[in-house]
């Protein structure tokens, strides 16, 4: 069998053309995971800092809520307590009304 030279030459050039891809894609590849773990362990840094912050600020958020509802509440509880011994003594005098209405408990024999 015969092979031709121009064959060769054109065989032996996408050999090298196929190779000579491959090692450039094995580059860049290689060269995407570099910048990948480098822009990986910066978007972790930032990340974590900003978690930092917001948990800063949501905490500080709480406590002035926290602080302001204990407030209020308190304020509340003072209220409610005022009125409901108000309501305690209109019932206590009702009480004594209703009982000066009707009078000394009747017995079961008459008065002479």
């Amino acid at each position: 069998m015969y092979v031709s030279p121009e064959l060769i030459a054109t065989l032996s050039c996408f050999v090298t053309l196929g190779i000579g891809m491959f090692a450039g894609f094995a580059w860049v590849v290689r060269r995407m995971d570099a910048g990948d773990e480098r822009l990986g362990a910066r978007l972790d840094a930032r990340i974590d800092s900003l978690d930092a912050k917001l948990t800063a600020r949501i905490d500080s958020v709480e406590d002035r809520l926290t602080a302001r509802i204990d407030g209020r509440i308190d304020s509340l509880d003072t209220k409610l307590i005022a009125r409901i011994d108000a309501v305690a003594n209109e019932v206590v005098e009702v009480k004594i009304a209703v009982a000066r209405l009707e009078g000394p408990p009747r017995h079961l024999l008459p008065v002479r």
